[in-house]
């Protein structure tokens, strides 16, 4: 039986789901192996460096660079307040003397006797990593965090913003196709993950934001609306560290497309229920999904899916088309002919039948498909 390969989006009702939580840098784990930890549980934590502040001290001073050594009330390694004067210099006759103030609290890191700089080190700032994910710590990975593994639900998207966040989902919009609107979202929503059905509007994210929701998932955005949300062009190849109070996921792509029928069941399934989402999104190698995971209370509902030959396209595999002229149309593979077609382009390329959801059959190149994993 004739068989092909392509990256896939995984909609499943259950999945044994694994979470890498790691450190930015070395620091303490707090978690040991099969211990249970709730989505804000903090398994790691360490410290980054503060922030330097330069000051400019002998220019403010009116002294040779050499001389601010002997002019410091404070040496290095001692802690300052902010406008706590560190310096003074000696003045005419011992009057008029000028003083320094520190423009920052922390720590005097050098007196530069050349330069004339005082470098102050803001204080250290503490990092923390969460669970994110309820479920038990299988692995501790020394120095750096844990992975963390639960039994849940999962639909990957295909874009999003935001980073992580955590609360019910609550759906608002009855049917896949329905666009999200503002008058969908009301003050019952704060704290949850809005699910949509096709493109949410601009004003309905602005709602979103408005009401305190975590995130919103939908089908569609359209691509000036995702702009104004920002406040910016989005011109980076990874997605999630935007700080702009709400996650955006989109399942389907950008404009007017509805949810695929089978990802708003799964979660409208679990409407009331906890959902992990994280809009990152990295477009270049090492692909990363935006994700909506919902923690299972109970195991024996899971089938473990990702046993199954991961990418695998053959007769009845669900795939969605992601190129024009059917973008964002569901169907099921068909057929997989063994001979290069030639295409309107004039090339010749391996090509596959899908049968649409909607009816009807059309034949397109293999890589112009991506499998939706079960």
């Amino acid at each position: 039986m004739a068989k092909a390969y392509t990256p896939g989006l995984k909609v499943t009702p259950g999945t044994c789901f694994r979470a890498r939580r790691v450190l930015p840098t070395s620091g303490q784990v707090l978690v040991s192996v099969g211990d249970q930890v709730q989505g804000d549980s903090v398994v790691a934590e360490s410290h980054l460096e503060g922030e330097v502040t330069p000051v400019k001290a002998a220019s403010q001073l009116a002294c040779p660079a050499k001389e601010l050594p002997s002019l410091m009330l404070k040496q290095v390694g001692d802690a300052v307040r902010k406008d706590e004067v560190i310096a003074r210099s000696k003045g005419l006759f011992g009057l008029m003397k000028t003083e320094l103030k520190s423009p920052a609290e922390g720590t005097v890191e050098s007196v530069g006797d050349s330069s004339g700089l005082v470098m102050i080190r803001g204080p250290r700032q503490p990092v923390q990593v969460l669970a994110h994910v309820p479920g038990r710590v299988v692995e501790v990975l020394p120095g750096e965090g844990a992975v963390i593994e639960a039994e849940a639900a999962m639909v990957q998207g295909i874009f999003g913003v935001g980073g992580e966040a955590r609360g019910p989902v609550a759906m608002a919009c009855r049917a896949p196709g329905e666009e999200l609107h503002e008058d969908l979202i009301g003050p019952e929503m704060k704290g949850c993950v809005v699910v949509g059905g096709a493109r949410m509007t601009a004003t309905a994210i602005a709602r979103a934001r408005q009401v305190g929701a975590v995130a919103v998932v939908s089908g569609g955005l359209d691509d000036a609306d995702l702009r104004d949300f920002l406040g910016h062009d989005l011109g980076v190849a990874i997605t999630g560290s935007e700080r702009c109070g709400l996650t955006l996921i989109i399942t389907e792509g950008f404009g007017e497309i509805a949810m695929a029928r089978r990802t708003f069941d799964l979660l409208a399934s679990h409407a009331g229920r906890l959902a992990c989402v994280n809009g990152a999104t990295q477009i270049r190698a090492g692909v990363l999904r935006p994700e909506v995971v919902v923690p299972l209370a109970r195991a024996a509902s899971v089938t473990r899916s990702q046993d199954a030959g991961a990418g695998e396209l053959a007769p009845g595999v669900p795939v969605r088309i992601v190129r024009d002229p059917h973008f964002g149309l569901l169907g099921k593979v068909a057929g997989l002919p063994e001979k290069p077609a030639l295409l309107e382009s004039g090339s010749r390329a391996r090509v596959l039948e899908v049968a649409l959801e909607g009816g009807g059959t059309v034949v397109v190149p293999r890589a112009n498909v991506e499998r939706i994993e079960a």
